[in-house]
């Protein structure tokens, strides 16, 4: 089996790049730290994180740190690199910054892995799919109403079936009258979601979920902080919605924790918080378990494929801020996303768009 030989980091920018923000956060920009790595035999492997523009010297230094235990490593070794990284970053502690640079360089091994036998990703695992549905994201705060329904109206010109929309704002009554109209701007067959990022305390979100009742909102998602579990409890309820949550997570704790209070509908795992294909399919086995279909956060270029491979996949979220800067993007059709057929995770960086920050040669 072919081993690593060299490995390199770039950051790239949306062409779509804008200032947005949810409920916690004002973000300036739509940035990605893409990681490459390169084997004996000449193939590339590429993987990468959705960094915007925080703590950037920190997560370079993460991966700075994580390149020696790269090099030289035989490719299908995914499992091995993540338990000897496990053990370097404990003293600093393992989640966090530390899974992440895990998370990128694991993507990566498995795109050239999988480049080395000539498949796809997904048709190393067994296969229960051949498509999940796709919905449109964003409705994001910032945006004025103008933009909000040019948004949804777009995702479902283009044959989206489901859009989400940001809420958590000062005052309730905003978010209903958002939801209102796009509701009104959509129509009554094209599903609506919510998304307050965390940003709301118990009483707050059942006001907005009662008031939004009437919408028919198909999921609550992130009302509350990550560990107020019996909040959550409280919350399903009496919402009248499902609610869904994980995305900010790096293990399996809050899913372990919401299950036992029954406080969960949709579980959304983060391929690159939990840090490795191995976790993200730890975790929607465990959800499996539980019958609480998975529903991941952002990664379509990887959720895609890696939803083919597990019985309780429920659907995938689309942004199109990656679209512009690789080859051959997540195709969708009538609602329905289709993983690439290349090898790999079928797709690559265009060149062009990075902007090399380390080598490692």
């Amino acid at each position: 089996m072919p081993k690593i030989k060299n490995i390199t980091f770039f950051k790239a920018v949306s062409t779509l790049s804008q200032p947005i923000a949810d409920s916690t956060h004002q973000i300036p920009e739509i940035a990605f730290i893409v990681t490459r790595i390169e084997l004996d035999n000449g193939v590339t492997g590429d993987g990468h994180l959705l960094a915007f523009h925080y703590s950037p010297q920190a997560i370079l230094g993460a991966l700075r740190d994580i390149a020696p235990m790269v090099i030289g490593r035989e490719v299908s070794r995914t499992g091995e690199f993540l338990v000897h990284h496990e053990k370097e970053s404990e003293y600093f502690g393992n989640v966090g910054l530390h899974r992440w640079a895990a998370g990128s360089v694991n993507i990566a091994m498995w795109d050239a892995w999988a480049k080395t036998l000539g498949v796809p990703v997904w048709k190393m695992f067994g296969v229960y799919h051949d498509r999940v549905p796709l919905y449109g994201s964003g409705g994001w705060l910032s945006y004025s109403n103008t933009e909000l329904l040019d948004e949804v109206t777009r995702y479902v010109k283009r044959g989206f079936r489901s859009v989400k929309v940001k809420v958590g704002s000062l005052e309730i009554q905003r978010d209903v009258e958002r939801l209102t109209k796009v509701r009104e701007a959509v129509g009554p067959h094209i599903r609506i979601m919510m998304d307050a990022n965390q940003g709301m305390i118990l009483p707050a979100a059942l006001e907005l979920a009662r008031s939004a009742q009437p919408l028919r909102i198909t999921w609550f998602e992130e009302p509350l902080n990550r560990t107020d579990y019996d909040g959550y409890a409280q919350l399903r309820r009496q919402a009248g919605m499902s609610i869904a949550t994980g995305e900010r997570e790096f293990d399996t704790v809050t899913l372990r924790e919401l299950i036992r209070r029954d406080a969960i509908d949709l579980w959304q795992p983060d391929l690159l918080r939990l840090g490795s294909v191995e976790a993200w399919r730890a975790s929607a086995a465990l959800a499996q378990a539980h019958h609480i279909p998975v529903l991941p956060h952002y990664y379509k270029e990887y959720d895609v494929p890696l939803l083919m491979t597990v019985p309780n996949a429920y659907g995938a979220e689309s942004f199109d801020w990656v679209d512009d800067l690789i080859t051959n993007p997540i195709r969708m059709k009538d609602g329905f996303a289709y993983p690439n057929e290349g090898d790999g995770w079928g797709f690559s960086f265009k060149d062009n768009a990075l902007k090399e920050l380390v080598n490692f040669a």
